[in-house]
Parts: C-alpha cells; sequence; structure tokens
C-alpha cells in the first residue's frame, strides 16, 4: 500500500515534468504561499511563473552564451550577462534599475571625442548609398536679338 488507499506504487510525476518546465513549480508554489502575495494561490500561478521565469533565464543565458563567444571565452562570466542585458532593448527596460555584480559598462565613445575624418575618408563615408551620382548636364539657350 502506497497511502490513502493507492494500490498500485506508480511513480509521482511533477507538476513541473507535466508542464514539460525545468523551472520547479512546487517550490514556487510554495514561495508564492509563504510570501503572503495573496491569501490564496491558484493552481496555475505557480506553473505559468515557472514558465516565466524559465523563459527569462534562458533568453538571458543565450545572449550571455552568444556574448562569450563572441569574446573568444567558453566561460560565461558576469560581465557577458551585462553585456547581453544592455544590448537587448526589452531586457535593458526590464532590468533598467539592476547592478550587476563585476559587470562593468558598455564601451561607449562620445562622437565629438573621436578624430576628425580628412580628405577621401571622409567625403566616402558621406555617400551612404554607394552608388555615385553624374552631374547634370547644364544647357543654355542664348535668345538672339534680331530686329
Amino acid at each position: 500500500m502506497s497511502g490513502r488507499g493507492k494500490a498500485s506504487g506508480k511513480k509521482a510525476v511533477s507538476r513541473s515534468a507535466k508542464a514539460g518546465l525545468q523551472f520547479p513549480v512546487g517550490r514556487i508554489a510554495r514561495y508564492l504561499k509563504a510570501g503572503k502575495y495573496a491569501t490564496r494561490v491558484g493552481a496555475g500561478a505557480p506553473v505559468y511563473l515557472a514558465a516565466v521565469l524559465e523563459y527569462l533565464a534562458a533568453e538571458v543565458l543565450e545572449l550571455a552564451g552568444n556574448a562569450s563567444r563572441d569574446n573568444k571565452k567558453t566561460r560565461i562570466v558576469p560581465r557577458h550577462i551585462q553585456l547581453a542585458v544592455r544590448n537587448d532593448e526589452e531586457l535593458s527596460k526590464l532590468l533598467g534599475n539592476v547592478t550587476i555584480a563585476a559587470g562593468g559598462v558598455l564601451p561607449n565613445i562620445h562622437s565629438v571625442l573621436l578624430p576628425k575624418k580628412t580628405g577621401k575618408a571622409a567625403s566616402q563615408s558621406q555617400d551612404v548609398s554607394g552608388v555615385e551620382i553624374a552631374p547634370l548636364p547644364v544647357i543654355l539657350k542664348t535668345v538672339s536679338s534680331s530686329n
């Protein structure tokens, strides 16, 4: 007997496994109940919250992994998480007031401080389209005064 009148010894399936999640639904449910956020917590609330947290974690980890690969590193460090979050518009807005320890700052040099472009380099940078524009021919008509 496995208790509560159950004759067969079925293996218990967690709510995380039922929802196809890696984050712990039961633990999140316990935290929601203990946190006194509301007097009652619905059955779907911890599942939904676990799914949202898992999605955010996967998004940050993917971007941080790309940042570490760009820096030719195999380990994600706080600097990579900072670069990933601050370079993504939505994550930067979500985590705008968050300080990541040992994250550093985004590299940024104000355009006024950059050296001036001279000669050929300046004229090439102004032509954005890459198409050379030929000057239009000018036709002058002369009016003859024959009376």
